[in-house]
């Protein structure tokens, strides 16, 4: 899904003598841009044009990127005060709790690449490690904030991500990103999602099960449909990445992951593990390459019911019934890791 935020940026301004006018009473300019809003509160008195765009570029170019690196919540509405307490401080001071930003006379002084810097530091003091890794034209941000994640855990999400998203792009969507980011969070409870580029990780649940590598698969893969929710039924969507996960997986055995045997009390609308086996049995018997199919035409906005008859000469339910009726005719066979 795409994030959009609206963000106030407010600066509220104090004299050297101490007098701080108030929001109520102040004049406020706002700039603009893709769907942020940066205002200025009395900005005529205290800045000239060349701080004013200088702190617009600085908030535009830092900003959005923390806010979707950081968390889906970040906070939209952000305080930002000179504060003439700090005037012998160069860099900036941020409560995240709060939204609030702080930086001294001297911050406004510095050249952009300095204050994009501070800016950057300050924003991610929460932040426990940031590491960048590169490889055959693919990028890893790793961000975690959680101290008790051992470095071990974050090595096997990244190499789990090298090892296998490149061969999802090539698969699937040779046009998705190549720079993508894990955050794992000390606040997120579930167990992990993906939105635009940025996969979240719960720090709690990796911790328990860190032998669940192939979170990363599953997840990965939303990151290449690019679809989301939007371009069909979640059940479809769903069943599409956990398929992946079965076909492409790192480590499905060491994670003790596997595909549910069929039942007559199941559907292919109950998405995920059991939707997946339906799709394994698709690909070995119906047509192979069906998945991919289906899942270029959800993310060109092509996917209706009528899908499954154009492809397959059948209805979706027709072909449930069918598989129903021979729900062991299919080989399943699971990755491991690869030995040393």
């Amino acid at each position: 899904m795409t994030l959009k935020l609206s963000i106030t940026f407010t600066l509220l301004l104090a004299s050297s003598m101490g007098f701080a006018q108030s929001y109520a009473e102040a004049k406020t300019e706002e700039i603009k841009k893709n769907n942020y809003t940066l205002e200025l509160v009395n900005p005529d008195s205290f800045l000239d044009s060349e701080a004013k765009n200088n702190i617009a570029d600085v908030f535009f170019d830092v900003y959005p990127k923390f806010s979707v690196a950081n968390h889906y919540r970040t906070k939209r509405r952000v305080v930002f005060k000179l504060n003439p307490e700090m005037e012998s401080k160069v860099n900036a001071k941020v409560n995240l709790s709060e939204a609030q930003i702080e930086v001294g006379p001297q911050w406004l002084t510095q050249k952009k690449k300095v204050m994009s810097k501070s800016l950057q530091a300050a924003l991610a003091s929460n932040w426990v490690s940031s590491d960048t890794t590169r490889k055959k034209g693919y990028t890893l941000i790793f961000i975690n904030k959680d101290p008790q994640i051992a470095a071990d855990l974050q090595s096997k999400l990244t190499k789990t991500f090298f090892a296998v998203y490149p061969k999802l792009v090539k698969e699937y969507n040779r046009n998705a990103k190549k720079e993508v980011i894990f955050v794992v969070d000390t606040g997120y409870k579930a167990v992990a999602e993906a939105s635009g580029g940025r996969i979240l990780f719960s720090a709690r649940y990796m911790k328990a099960n860190s032998t669940d590598v192939d979170v990363v698969t599953h997840e990965g893969m939303h990151v290449v449909q690019e679809y989301g929710y939007s371009g069909g039924p979640v059940w479809l969507t769903e069943g599409i990445a956990d398929y992946v996960r079965y076909k492409f997986g790192y480590d499905n055995v060491g994670s003790k992951w596997s595909l549910p045997a069929f039942n007559t009390k199941q559907s292919y609308k109950n998405s995920y593990r059991i939707t997946a086996r339906f799709f394994a049995w698709l690909e070995q018997n119906v047509k192979p390459g069906l998945i991919a199919s289906l899942d270029q035409q959800l993310r060109t906005r092509q996917y209706s019911e009528q899908s499954w008859i154009a492809l397959t000469g059948k209805s979706v339910d027709q072909l449930w019934d069918d598989y129903a009726k021979n729900p062991d005719q299919v080989i399943l066979k699971y990755s491991s890791r690869p030995s040393k």
